[in-house]
């Protein structure tokens, strides 16, 4: 086997193991994005994870590694659309952030609320 035969079969299982690492990554930020919205009490959007950026890192014990950031949207009452952003570093998570949304609780009869209690107006 010669040497550009070599670096091609290199060149593509590298490739291959990149996308397989990046289908896992993926299915791991869908998976924490909606255990994140779960948690939250909101309402992860269309099952949708988005990939926003990829850069090398270093992780705490120094290796390098993968850092990916993934873009989601969630509502807090189906009727507005915001966005999340998770980070993962290798295979960890690094941080999860949210837009800001209230939270509005409330009597709710039959579907309908009769009386919103706004925490800001204390009471």
């Amino acid at each position: 086997m010669d040497t550009i035969s070599l670096l091609f079969l290199l060149l593509l299982s590298a490739l291959g193991w990149f996308w397989f690492d990046s289908l896992r990554a993926l299915e791991s930020a869908r998976n924490i994005g909606k255990h994140v919205c779960s948690d939250a009490n909101v309402q992860f959007l269309d099952d949708t994870v988005a990939n926003i950026a990829l850069a090398v890192a270093r992780d705490k014990s120094g290796r390098r590694v993968l850092r990916r950031t993934y873009r989601f949207e969630f509502s807090e009452t189906g009727n507005t659309r915001l966005v999340g952003q998770l980070i993962l570093l290798g295979n960890k998570i690094e941080s999860v952030t949210m837009e800001p949304y209230q939270i509005l609780s409330g009597e709710v009869i039959k579907g309908e609320v009769i009386r919103v209690v706004d925490s800001s107006d204390g009471g």
